[in-house]
C-alpha cells in the first residue's frame, strides 16, 4: 500500500491536472475526467487489468440511477415550458403579490420553476417579465432580474430532480428525499437574501435598462390567460414528485421494515415511480391543454432529451473518478487522516467544490469532482450525506465569473458591463453559496 502522503499528494495533483486539461488545453470535461481517472489509477498502483473494470463499474453504477431521473425530469420540464406553465406560475404570483412586491414574486417563481426546468431555460422564458416590470416602474432591470436569477439558481443547485444535486446524492449515497427537504430549508433563506434583499440593494446602485440589441417580445405579457394552463394544475404537477419522494423518506423513518404500507409508499415514492407518474400526468394534462396530439407530445419528450447527453456523460465520468479513488484506497487513506483532524467534512466539501468552480467555471464539473472526492471519505465521519450534498452545491455556486456561461447570459440580457456583472451576478451567486453553507452547518448540529 502506498504511503498516505503519496496518495494525498496524488489526489491534489490529479485535480490540478484535471483543471489544466479543461482550462488550458480546452479539453472536454468528460474526456478530461476520463483521462485523469485512468492516470490516477495507474499512479496509485492499481493492477492494469482491473482499471477498465473500475471505469465500467463507476460509469454504470452512477448512470443506472441518474439517467432515469434526469431523463424523466427533462421531459417533465419540457412539457412545462412548451405548455406555458412557467409563464402562468410567474404571472399569477406577480398578480397575487402586487407590483410593489413583484421582486419577491419573481424570486418565488424562479424558486418553484427551476425544480423541473433548467436554469437558463427558465431565465430566457421569464426575462420578458423582468423587462416589462422595469419598463413600467422605471426601475433597474437588476431590481427584478436578481430575484428571478436567485430563485432559479437556488433550486437548480439545491433541489432534485435537477441534475446536479441528484448526481452528487448518488455519488455520496444520500437519500434523495432528505436532499429535497434540506435543499428547500437551505434554499429559502438563500433565495431571500440573494434575491429580493440583494436585488433591491444592487438595483439602487446599478441602473440597467433594456439593451438596444435585445428585441423585447411582450407576448408573454399580452398573452390571454385562457391560453395558459391553470396555476393549480402547474403547482400540483410540480409538487407530485416532491411529495411522493418525501413520503418515501418519511416511511423509511417512521414505519418498520417489512410493513406493507411502507413497501407501497416506498414503491410509489421511489424517484423512478414519482417522476414517471408526474411526467405521464404532465403529458396528458398539459398536452391536452395545448392541443397536442400524441405524436406531438412524443416529439416534445424526445427533444427534451437532447441537452441531457452532455450532463449524463460528465456525471458518469464523475462516478468513474469516485470509483478510482475508492478502489485505489486513496479515499480510505485520506479519510483515515482527516478523521483524526478537526476538519469539518461539510466545510471540506464546500472548499473542494469552490476551488474547482472558481478555476474551471463549470458548476457541474465542480460538483462531480467534489462528490467523487468526498464519497469515500464519508464513512469516517458522523455526518448526514444529504448535508454534504448541500455543501457541495453551495461551493459549486459561489464566485461565478468570466469563465462561467451564466455570467455572460446575465451580462448580455441585462446589457451591463463586466464590472457590474461581477458586482451583481457574482455577488448574488456567492451569497447563495455562503447562506447554503451556513444552513448546512446549522442543520448538522441537529441532524447526524
Amino acid at each position: 500500500m502506498q504511503s498516505q502522503l503519496y496518495l494525498v499528494s496524488l489526489l491534489i495533483i490529479s485535480v490540478a491536472v484535471l483543471l489544466f486539461l479543461i482550462m488550458k488545453l480546452k479539453l472536454h470535461a468528460f474526456v478530461s475526467l476520463l483521462i485523469v481517472s485512468m492516470l490516477t489509477a495507474i499512479a496509485a498502483g492499481m493492477p492494469i487489468q482491473s482499471i477498465m473494470g473500475t471505469i465500467q463499474s463507476g460509469m454504470g453504477g452512477t448512470l443506472g440511477f441518474i439517467s432515469v431521473v434526469v431523463g424523466l425530469g427533462a421531459m417533465f420540464g419540457q412539457m412545462l415550458e412548451v405548455s406555458g406553465g412557467a409563464e402562468r406560475l410567474a404571472r399569477t404570483l406577480i398578480k397575487s403579490f402586487g407590483k410593489d412586491k413583484a421582486a419577491w414574486a419573481l424570486g418565488l417563481a424562479g424558486f418553484i420553476i427551476s425544480i423541473p426546468v433548467f436554469f437558463d431555460v427558465g431565465f430566457i422564458i421569464l426575462v420578458p417579465l423582468v423587462y416589462s416590470l422595469s419598463k413600467e416602474t422605471k426601475k433597474s432591470l437588476l431590481h427584478y432580474g436578481i430575484p428571478l436569477l436567485a430563485g432559479l439558481a437556488v433550486t437548480h443547485a439545491f433541489v432534485p430532480p435537477t441534475p446536479g444535486p441528484v448526481a452528487v446524492a448518488q455519488l455520496v449515497g444520500a437519500d434523495l428525499g432528505k436532499v429535497i427537504l434540506f435543499g428547500i430549508i437551505a434554499g429559502i433563506p438563500a433565495m431571500i437574501i440573494a434575491g429580493p434583499v440583494f436585488g433591491k440593494f444592487i438595483g439602487e446602485r446599478i441602473y440597467a435598462d433594456i439593451p438596444d440589441y435585445m428585441s423585447f417580445d411582450d407576448s408573454i405579457i399580452t398573452k390571454d390567460d385562457k391560453d395558459l394552463p391553470s396555476f393549480s394544475l402547474i403547482i400540483t404537477l410540480i409538487l407530485i414528485p416532491i411529495v411522493l419522494i418525501l413520503l418515501n423518506t418519511s416511511a423509511t423513518v417512521f414505519l418498520p421494515e417489512g410493513n406493507s404500507l411502507r413497501n407501497i409508499v416506498s414503491f410509489i415514492g421511489h424517484p423512478f415511480s414519482a417522476l414517471t407518474i408526474a411526467t405521464v400526468l404532465a403529458f396528458i394534462t398539459l398536452g391536452k391543454h395545448k392541443g397536442l396530439s400524441r405524436e406531438e407530445v412524443s416529439k416534445v419528450a424526445t427533444a427534451a432529451l437532447a441537452p441531457t447527453g452532455l450532463i449524463l456523460l460528465v456525471t458518469g465520468a464523475g462516478g468513474i473518478f469516485k470509483q478510482v479513488l475508492t478502489d485505489s484506497n486513496i479515499g480510505k487513506m485520506l479519510a483515515e487522516g482527516l478523521a483524526s483532524s478537526s476538519m469539518n467534512p461539510i466545510i471540506l466539501a464546500f472548499l473542494i467544490a469552490t476551488v474547482v468552480r472558481v478555476a474551471a467555471g463549470s458548476a457541474t464539473v465542480a460538483m462531480m469532482t467534489a462528490g467523487g472526492i468526498m464519497a469515500p471519505l464519508l464513512p469516517a465521519f458522523n455526518v448526514e450525506p444529504a448535508l454534504v450534498v448541500i455543501a457541495i452545491a453551495s461551493g459549486a455556486t459561489v464566485l461565478s465569473h468570466v469563465n462561467d456561461s451564466g455570467f455572460w447570459l446575465v451580462n448580455r440580457y441585462f446589457g451591463i458591463s463586466e464590472k457590474d456583472t461581477l458586482k451583481s451576478w457574482t455577488v448574488m451567486e456567492t451569497l447563495i453559496g455562503i447562506v447554503g453553507l451556513i444552513s448546512a452547518l446549522i442543520l448538522s448540529i441537529f441532524i447526524k
